[in-house]
């Protein structure tokens, strides 16, 4: 489980401090594929860098399984980011070497695991020698991947011989060699279109449900509220609202620890609200807000 309590990540530039996030909380079960949406700047990015071990909180707490990971050490965040998470970037040039095939970009991952003694390697006490999965093992697991993703006929090309549907899945492959419980994905289908976005999707969804991965997606797409299990909309720097799959009609707002409660352009403008105050009225148990 992912559990995010009041983050706030305040970034300091030329004198001036931008705040990305302001006390978000957030929790995520495990297993669950969670859609993160939001306008540019929201701070969409950064709570994904967070979760992934690649930035830290300015104040307060991010849990993994119940563990601060704000309180690891180097060589504990290292450890974390290379078992517990696998990446997905928009970009090609952050999820591939453009000099390696697509095997091997994905046996690499598996090679930075060996040479750490991390996941696939054991520890030969007599020699002081690593002993790590051969090659052979590498190899066959790695194939799997690209057979998961539709790429086996391909794992022999370079990343520039490929589309951009076919690099994103590879990607995809790539991220899942360390084994991840988290799989954290942002704007995976920004730079494809339409029919590929489809099928990147549908691949999240085989991965979550076959291997129980929690899969978190960051994105501009509005529409994807349909395809996930959840979706939480962020603005200025915190959850505003929630839609849950089971229920696409509903969407929550949510209140933050001072009882607050952040309004969507489109909820004030569908009840004709232009006023910065509003009416609140309690009738039959329910909370009514109303234009002035």
């Amino acid at each position: 489980m992912i559990n995010c309590d009041g983050l706030v990540k305040i970034y300091e530039t030329d004198d001036k401090k931008v705040m990305a996030l302001e006390g978000l909380d957030l929790t995520v079960e495990t297993g669950e594929m969670l859609a993160v949406i939001g306008k540019s700047g929201s701070g969409k990015s950064t709570l994904l860098n967070m979760i992934g071990g690649l930035e830290t909180p300015t104040a307060g707490v991010l849990t993994i399984d119940g563990k601060d990971i704000s309180t690891y050490s180097e060589a504990e965040m290292v450890r974390y980011r290379r078992n517990k998470v696998g990446f997905v970037w928009q970009k090609s040039a952050k999820n591939l070497f453009p000099y390696l095939t697509v095997l091997q970009n994905v046996e690499a991952v598996m090679m930075f695991e060996n040479s750490s003694n991390l996941k696939y390697g054991a520890h030969d006490e007599n020699s002081g020698k690593h002993v790590n999965r051969c090659r052979d093992n590498n190899k066959s697991y790695a194939l799997k991947l690209l057979n998961a993703v539709g790429l086996q006929e391909h794992k022999d090309k370079l990343p520039a011989q490929l589309s951009g549907g076919e690099q994103q899945r590879a990607a995809i492959a790539v991220a899942l060699a360390n084994k991840p419980d988290i799989l954290l994905a942002d704007e995976p289908t920004g730079a494809v279109d339409t029919r590929t976005a489809d099928t990147i999707y549908e691949l999240f969804h085989k991965l979550n449900k076959e291997l129980g991965i929690t899969i978190i997606i960051v994105t501009h797409d509005m529409a994807l509220a349909g395809r996930v299990d959840r979706t939480v909309l962020i603005s200025d720097g915190k959850v505003s609202t929630e839609k849950l799959k089971k229920h696409p009609a509903m969407e929550y707002t949510v209140l933050d620890k001072a009882h607050r409660i952040k309004l969507t352009d489109e909820m004030l403008e569908a009840a004709g609200i232009e006023s910065n105050k509003v009416r609140v009225d309690v009738q039959d148990g329910k909370l009514v807000i109303s234009r002035i």
